[in-house]
């Protein structure tokens, strides 16, 4: 896979990280873009001669023009795009400020409409590539206090559904992963000390589910993935 590019839109340390160093392992080349530049720095020691880091606010338009400009001249035509990004504030529906209320739509449901239509542009020539986005249990379902998560992440999914129903039959594999639990992080890792050992999703774990969908061939391509802990009920 030495010959094929990686991005990954909103690469923090958790679950964008694992991505970047999955992807990394099967031989890709790397892009990883985050909204504040200044949280890329702990993950340059990594990507040293492993991965491209980039500065991109998925939810303005010029951004992401220019994030796929510039992985297209520095290391090639994406052959695998993940749309990772998204904010969330919890709140009742009585007070959650319409401001909020519109910033984390646009995160985490117009972002990710304009990294999919980027790639896709990019990728409809060639017939091929995947695009990947990624869901969580909000997007199946929305909870009391979640609708700044639950409404960008319907959305996002909506966006998918259509995205692979016009572009699969062109060649574009285009999947939606929900992430039904926790990620394994430092926040939440207190948690397992309740629930038991494997109790958080896995970064690392994910990434391998994540890559499994790119090397799909395409007489039996899945559109929608649903990862979850074995305690997670559902």
């Amino acid at each position: 896979m030495s010959d094929q590019v990686a991005v990954v839109v909103g690469a923090g340390p958790g679950l964008g990280l694992a991505l970047g160093k999955t992807f990394a392992g099967a031989g890709m080349r790397v892009a990883l873009a985050l909204r504040s530049p200044g949280k890329l720095e702990p993950l340059g020691a990594w990507a040293d001669g492993m991965a491209m880091l980039y500065g991109c606010d998925a939810a303005d338009p010029t951004d992401v023009d220019a994030l796929f400009e510039k992985v297209e001249a520095e290391l090639g035509t994406p052959s695998v795009v993940v749309f990772n990004a998204g904010t969330f504030e919890p709140g009742g529906i009585l007070e959650v400020k319409p401001q909020d209320f519109e910033r984390c739509w646009r995160i985490g449901c117009f972002g990710g409409f304009l990294v999919g239509q980027a790639a896709a542009r990019r990728m409809a020539p060639a017939g091929a590539g995947t695009i990947i986005f990624t869901g969580a249990t909000a997007s199946l379902r929305g909870s009391a206090r979640f609708v700044n998560l639950a409404s960008p992440k319907f959305g996002l999914r909506a966006v998918a559904q259509s995205m692979a129903r016009e572009l699969g039959p062109k060649g574009l594999h285009i999947a939606h992963v929900i992430i039904d639990g926790q990620i394994d992080s430092e926040r939440y890792r207190h948690l397992a000390a309740d629930r038991g050992p494997d109790s958080l999703l896995s970064p690392d774990a994910i990434a391998e589910n994540y890559l499994h969908l790119h090397r799909q061939p395409r007489s039996a391509w899945t559109f929608e993935l649903d990862l979850r802990p074995w305690v997670e009920r559902f």
